[in-house]
């Protein structure tokens, strides 16, 4: 799926970098030709050689963007002529090739297409966040070419591709994600939001949050990528940002779609979505599958309101190896991040806290050797008169809370009551570290002490 404008605006992007955060109108190609070409090196390479250059840009005086600068005709050397063989992807930017530098390094190169749904404007946009955003969760742009008319990026490689290709459509041969590694991912992919959100300033909104913009490197580690869309959010008493709404559909939050106002919690809808790809492991839209289940957040609301349809939400590749009480409180987290209201939703820093809670209680299959959380034979006849037994907790625990057999619905154990759980079982064991560390810095101090008072002994 690609990235659609919704509704015929000429809208102008406004591109804040600025420390008094006044607003600055982008003209793409005046800032265009303001960048270092790559070609304007290569007539000053005998004069100081290969080196990192500034990208400046005119409206925005007062920022200097430290990126690396390519010739068109390196980048071609680097992939190849961009043969075939070294194709490796395409988005809505262009064209992805794995390249090789001179300095051995393995790279990402993206090439716009010029009749693609991005141009000028996200090719800027892309070198200037990248250059100046720095988190583990965030792809490295490694520099960029603006040869002529050619626009092209150039990443760091990672090899295992998105995470689109690890979820959907996948060969008989391929091995699913297990639990494990998909919370891994989850957590990270939050972590990069969790950086764009709060601690930057003016915060980033994202704008382009889907699976197939998460790549993994060779341990499955995620990083966001593709940073065309990305706005600068709103600043002092200014609620949301309006916008020309851009994104994919299936992942725009709804009161971004209808009305253009832009918020980071347009960004947690985005989450949630990719979230719940991660424990069902069907694509936010499916037009393959029967009316009523193309679309995953309708079909998956309405099992939300049952906690004994939740296995049914769960990713028959996993084959039943999850805890089930990781994938209700997985569901949980996923409920409240795709809410129709947006004040509704949680602050991407409490789905951090929440789904770091998930990855920490990891899921070990050889505890619970043949079973499976989807069997009924290992349900007991608790659970068909309307209630959750321990026995029915696989690995995960039980959550001890009971249903209510005549309505079919939770008594205590909601999205919003088990989110709230969550939040308080990594508090306690937020305490239980600090008070573990108090504890071996006491024992530490009065063993410097005791030797400290031998020595004075012995002297």
């Amino acid at each position: 799926m690609g990235c659609f404008p919704c509704f015929d605006s000429r809208e102008e992007e406004i591109l804040n970098t600025q420390k008094d955060r006044k607003e600055v109108h982008q003209t793409p190609p005046s800032n265009i030709s303001r960048l270092s070409s790559g070609a304007d090196r290569l007539k000053a390479r005998s004069i100081s050689g290969s080196k990192r250059e500034s990208l400046g840009l005119k409206d925005a005086p007062a920022v200097q963007i430290a990126a690396q600068t390519f010739t068109f005709r390196e980048l071609a050397t680097a992939t190849n002529n961009f043969r075939p063989e070294s194709f490796i992807g395409e988005g809505g930017f262009g064209r992805v090739y794995k390249g090789l530098l001179p300095s051995g390094q393995v790279v990402a190169v993206k090439q716009l297409d010029r009749n693609g749904l991005q141009g000028n404007r996200e090719f800027l946009v892309e070198v200037l966040m990248l250059s100046l955003l720095n988190h583990p969760n965030l792809v490295k742009l490694v520099g960029y070419c603006a040869d002529g008319d050619q626009r092209l990026l150039v990443y760091e490689f990672m090899p295992l591709g998105s995470l689109e290709d690890h979820l959907h459509d996948l060969p008989p041969d391929k091995e699913p994600l297990d639990w494990n590694t998909r919370m891994k991912i989850a957590a990270g992919a939050a972590k990069g939001l969790e950086y764009l959100h709060d601690k930057t300033n003016p915060p980033v909104i994202y704008r382009d949050f889907k699976s197939s913009n998460i790549l993994l490197d060779e341990s499955y580690f995620p990083k966001l990528s593709d940073f065309g869309l990305a706005k600068l959010g709103p600043t002092g008493d200014k609620s949301h940002v309006s916008t020309r709404v851009m994104g994919t559909y299936g992942y725009c939050a709804p009161e971004y779609a209808m009305t253009g106002q832009l918020t980071v919690k347009s960004d947690v809808y985005s989450f949630g979505v990719v979230f719940l790809e991660l424990i069902t492991g069907r694509k936010a839209i499916d037009s393959s599958l029967p009316q009523g289940q193309q679309n995953l957040v309708a079909w998956a609301r309405p099992l939300f309101n049952d906690r004994r349809k939740f296995a049914k939400l769960a990713d028959p590749r996993l084959q039943g190896q999850f805890p089930m009480r990781g994938l209700y409180q997985a569901l949980s987290v996923a409920s409240m991040c795709i809410q129709e209201q947006a004040a509704a939703r949680p602050p991407i820093g409490d789905v951090v806290n929440a789904i770091s809670f998930l990855v920490n209680q990891a899921y070990d299959p050889s505890t619970v050797p043949g079973q499976r959380a989807d069997n009924d034979d290992t349900k007991n006849k608790d659970e068909r008169d309307g209630r959750i037994s321990r026995n029915d907790d696989g690995a995960g625990g039980s959550s001890g809370r009971k249903w209510d057999s005549e309505g079919g619905s939770e008594r205590d154990d909601s999205p919003r009551e088990t989110t709230k759980m969550l939040k308080r079982d990594l508090d306690r064991q937020r305490a239980v570290a600090e008070a573990k560390m108090w504890g071996e810095n006491l024992r530490e101090k009065r063993r410097q002490s005791g030797e400290d008072s031998v020595n004075g002994t012995n002297g």
